[in-house]
């Protein structure tokens, strides 16, 4: 059985939905079993449902679990409460990490783009501790993140028990269905969507760099299929152990994503910037692009999703049929 934590969540769900398409037994944790997260995964065949507050205590119960996939975190970027971010980002996956260390279990778990900070450093996913301690992120999420990968280097570098397989994945920009209780930290495609579907311009963020044109700025956009995909991949593959960048590898414009969302609805694009919100200031990423090499190298050789046809995929075969994610 494999246990995924946040599996009602956004990149959990779809991990689930593929690990049960293929005939794996699961087990979900999460803290949103009683609410319409669930409705994410209604209808699959998940054989055991655990809450967060007891996930500690089940797994130290079982004998039948073969792997951990933590996707269970705080995820928004704008949380200032950072003993709360570090309770359920750092403090539980502490617990479980030593748990699967002990006990043998693989530990595949949710690292984050936000670690780069504001990407002037670059994006290489260079996992020893001095590349990691010359990191600055600004964030709290990012910082938490940061951390824990941290401490996994620590505890390998010590030589002390680990997961007989560990993973992380620095997730950067994932789209598609299921994000929409994500609020705030939706995808600006199912942000965006309702309002272009009622005939309105798509608002971009005006730069505030001259290097970078209104609707210039980059980011590294990541179908949530590919990534679900790519753990399913290190769980075929218990060889591979390692912190991994999970991007496309390729950076696009915000104007790419206006017009690709655009083609996806039959409409000539309308765009129009307003400035950027006083709490993004000095916080916003302008760049990013993950560097794939190593994830290449373990031996992950599948093609990722263009934009185009994620966005269409995503536009014309799920928003536009009526998926409105809670």
């Amino acid at each position: 059985m494999i246990l995924v934590t946040g599996g009602t969540g956004f990149i959990g769900s779809n991990i689930v939905a593929a690990l049960v398409a293929r005939g794996d037994r699961v087990a979900v944790c999460d803290r949103h079993l009683d609410d319409g997260r669930a409705s994410h995964i209604a209808g699959l065949a998940v054989e055991q449902w655990v809450a967060a507050e007891d996930v500690v205590a089940w797994l130290a119960g079982r004998v039948d679990v073969t792997a951990v996939v933590h996707m269970g975190a705080i995820s928004a970027t704008t949380e200032t409460d950072v003993d709360l971010v570090l309770r359920t980002n750092v403090w539980l996956s502490l617990e479980l990490w030593d748990l699967c260390a002990a006990r043998g279990i693989p530990f595949i778990y949710a690292s984050s783009a936000q670690v780069y900070g504001d990407g002037a450093l670059g994006f290489a996913d260079d996992e020893s501790q001095q590349a990691m301690a010359r990191l600055r992120t600004i964030t709290p999420y990012g910082a938490s993140k940061l951390l824990f990968d941290r401490l996994v280097i620590r505890e390998r570098d010590a030589g002390r028990p680990l997961p007989p397989q560990w993973a992380g994945l620095r997730f950067f920009n994932v789209y598609g269905p299921h994000e929409g209780h994500k609020g705030g930290m939706m995808s600006v495609i199912a942000k965006t969507y309702p309002a272009l579907a009622a005939g309105e311009p798509i608002r971009l963020f005006r730069s505030e760099r001259a290097d970078y044109p209104d609707g210039g700025q980059k980011r590294d956009f990541v179908h949530v299929a590919d990534c679900a995909d790519v753990v399913l991949w290190l769980l075929d593959n218990p060889g591979v152990s390692g912190i991994f960048n999970l991007g496309s590898g390729q950076a696009r414009t915000w104007l790419d994503l206006a017009h690709a969302m655009f083609a996806a609805m039959g409409r000539q694009p309308r765009v129009e910037f307003v400035d950027m919100p006083t709490e993004l200031r000095g916080r916003y990423q302008y760049f990013t692009q993950a560097d794939m090499t190593r994830l290449r190298r373990a031996g992950y050789t599948r093609s990722f999703t263009g934009l185009e046809e994620g966005v269409a995929a995503y536009v014309g075969g799920y928003l536009s049929a009526g998926g409105t994610p809670v």
